[in-house]
């Protein structure tokens, strides 16, 4: 299959032209204000620089920090009312608790506590009050709400009420725009209902976002499926993005882990992503990325997303030098490098013109930065070399030294081998691999419960979350006959009868090509 993968990051945007395991072509284009503007010119620049054949292209897919920076910047968000199924329990701790206080005014447009849940053998907390339902339904109309957050106690063992809910709603209003907790994050109440919060904030601006991205597509006389890449290291298609924007939060790294991976073979090593503002450094295993097991804030939410377990170090190309070279970062130009950067003819000393002025690489005009101090130069790479391999040493999951894959464009800051790695690999095309990582992800779905062995043993078990996952990863766009289950994991859960096990499955596969409702020209 030819396909083209982008993926927009804080300072570059890169594209690569892939046909099957081949690199075609690649380009790196700054990232734009707009990010659509940037986003069209890297394809422009792309298309441009292969034949009319290779411009055949069967797949677009993109990795986009849009709405990541929405949370963060506290922009594009729409009012959510935020419904809880669990009373007669859950009151003391309400929807919104913890969340800063600008976010919460920006996001909480209400909330609305129902009986109902379940507990956590699947027995019924309470039941659904049908005229609570109606009263609910009734409040939504009157106050205007445009999105809906739906939560319910142990909602992923049972998503039954969050389901019959939203049908509800839906029938009554139908403009209003539902986000269910069940299909967002995982067990644990506050956390899923955290996620499924943000997400619900996202929809309208996730609605303009794809058809901005659709429109650019086909504005370049590409009739193919697009796909976004989602955190865990699989794609969702345009339509399934526009239901579940949040589910891109960290795509960015993940894509460069996937990458590394394509560009070396190596299936174990720690990856260490150097971009234009700040180093993303994770661990491959199997492939993929190390999942985080920990609680993951977002713009300071607390969510329980299945994201990578990656550790950002405020270390770029961009990455301002002050003290003498004793302090690198976390301030940056960003994607102003090309400004502001002294080898690029601006007034601000950067980790760029570091390595520039030592001589180990050529960069803009390197007789611009002929007249930084040698001792500052100096300092200055061993701050950033200290800097790395400090944060290298955290992600190691043991003792034993694990190659370490550079990529990204700012790996020429790296020039000395580094403590705790096993190997130093600088693949070909480094400079773009999560782009690449996103040009070959697959798409996947996972789906997780609290399961007794011995009420049901472990193989009915297994075949029910299976089944869960697999509708999933249909529904974002999986072709069937290629599905595969990518990964099992089993935690015994102390203290309860029955040896009752958190199980997790995910479950992936190849693109399927032949979705019409996916053709960006029809979308």
């Amino acid at each position: 299959m030819r396909r083209v993968g982008i993926d927009v990051g804080g300072t570059h945007t890169d594209a690569v032209l892939m046909d099957g395991d081949r690199i075609v072509a690649t380009t790196k284009r700054p990232t734009t204000a707009d990010v659509f503007s940037g986003t069209t010119d890297a394809l422009d620049h792309l298309l441009d620089s292969v034949s009319a054949d290779d411009a055949r292209i069967e797949a677009v897919m993109l990795g986009t920090t849009q709405f990541t920076n929405a949370v963060v910047e506290r922009r594009e968000l729409q009012p959510v009312s935020a419904v809880r199924i669990g009373l007669p329990s859950g009151e003391d701790l309400p929807p919104f608790v913890g969340w800063p206080e600008d976010l919460a005014a920006k996001v909480k447009a209400g909330v609305h506590m129902l009986d109902g849940g379940w507990l956590y053998d699947g027995s019924s907390l309470a039941p659904m009050d049908s005229g609570q339902v109606n009263r609910l339904i009734d409040e939504l109309g009157t106050s205007g709400t445009r999105a809906v957050c739906l939560s319910s106690v142990f909602a992923p063992l049972n998503p039954e009420l969050e389901r019959r809910l939203a049908e509800s709603i839906s029938a009554e209003l139908p403009d209003v725009q539902v986000s269910e907790s069940y299909a967002m994050g995982q067990l644990g109440l506050l956390e899923r209902e955290n996620a499924a919060l943000l997400n619900a904030s996202l929809l309208s601006f996730a609605g303009r976002v794809v058809d901005a991205f659709v429109a650019a597509i086909a504005g370049r006389g590409l009739d193919c499926p697009f796909y976004i890449s989602q955190n865990d290291g699989t794609l969702m298609t345009a339509e399934f993005a526009r239901n579940f924007p949040a589910l891109t939060f960290a795509s960015g790294p993940t894509n460069s882990l996937r990458g590394a991976c394509k560009l070396t073979g190596v299936s174990d090593a720690i990856v260490v992503d150097i971009g234009g503002t700040t180093s993303d450094v994770g661990v491959l295993q199997n492939g993929f990325p190390r999942q985080s097991n920990t609680v993951i804030e977002v713009g300071g939410v607390r969510t329980n997303f299945r994201m990578p377990d990656i550790l950002a170090l405020g270390l770029g190309g961009g990455s301002e030098v002050s003290d003498s070279g004793h302090r690198v970062g976390p301030q940056s130009v960003g994607h102003r490098l090309m400004q502001e950067g002294l080898v690029f003819g601006g007034d601000t000393l950067t980790a760029t013109d570091i390595v520039v002025a030592a001589g180990l690489a050529d960069v803009g005009t390197p007789a611009a930065v002929s007249q930084i101090d040698k001792a500052v130069v100096s300092t200055a790479r061993a701050t950033m070399r200290d800097m790395l391999n400090h944060t290298i040493e955290q992600m190691r999951p043991s003792r034993d030294p694990l190659p370490v894959i550079l990529v990204g464009g700012g790996a020429i800051l790296v020039s000395e081998p580094l403590a705790g790695a096993s190997e130093t690999l600088r693949p070909e095309h480094a400079d773009v691999a999560n782009a690449i990582g996103a040009a070959i992800a697959q798409v996947g779905g996972e789906s997780e419960s609290l399961v007794s062995y011995d009420s049901v043993g472990r193989d009915a078990a297994l075949k029910t979350v299976t089944a869960a996952a697999t509708k999933t990863a249909l529904a974002a766009g999986a072709a069937e006959p290629t599905l595969r289950v990518a990964d099992i994991q089993e935690t015994p859960i102390a203290y309860m009868s029955g040896r009752t096990t958190r199980l997790r499955v995910k479950v992936i596969g190849d693109i399927d090509p032949n979705a019409a409702s996916q053709k960006a020209s029809t979308q």
